[in-house]
């Protein structure tokens, strides 16, 4: 077995974040713009309107690194974002993805 350095194992680390957004055209293209900006990789996606429809759920697959807090604070401050969580990796909404990508095969 290979080890990881310190610095393998923060680049390996994800976290989600789960978003709360206004849902309307140029949304996802503000939040994604400053990851983008900003050279941060978003490693996965998935939207879902909420109730109405008025407003959408955003989560994001990314690497867990020194910057995420600075990226979270950033995003907070977005117009139409109304709400930022910060879930662990294994997150069901991207673990059933993967099974279910991985099933499919």
């Amino acid at each position: 077995m290979i080890a990881n350095s310190k610095r393998e194992d923060r680049v390996l680390a994800r976290a989600v974040l789960e978003l709360d957004v206004n849902n309307h055209p140029g949304v996802m293209s503000h939040v994604v713009g400053l990851f983008s900006r900003r050279a941060y990789n978003v490693e996965g996606i998935l939207c879902m309107p909420v109730g109405s429809g008025k407003t959408s759920r955003i989560w994001l697959l990314v690497a867990e690194d020194e910057r995420l807090e600075q990226m979270v604070k950033q995003v907070q401050k977005l117009e139409d974002v109304l709400c930022v969580r910060r879930h662990l990796a294994e997150h069901e909404v991207f673990e059933r993805l993967e099974k279910f990508s991985a099933d499919s095969r």
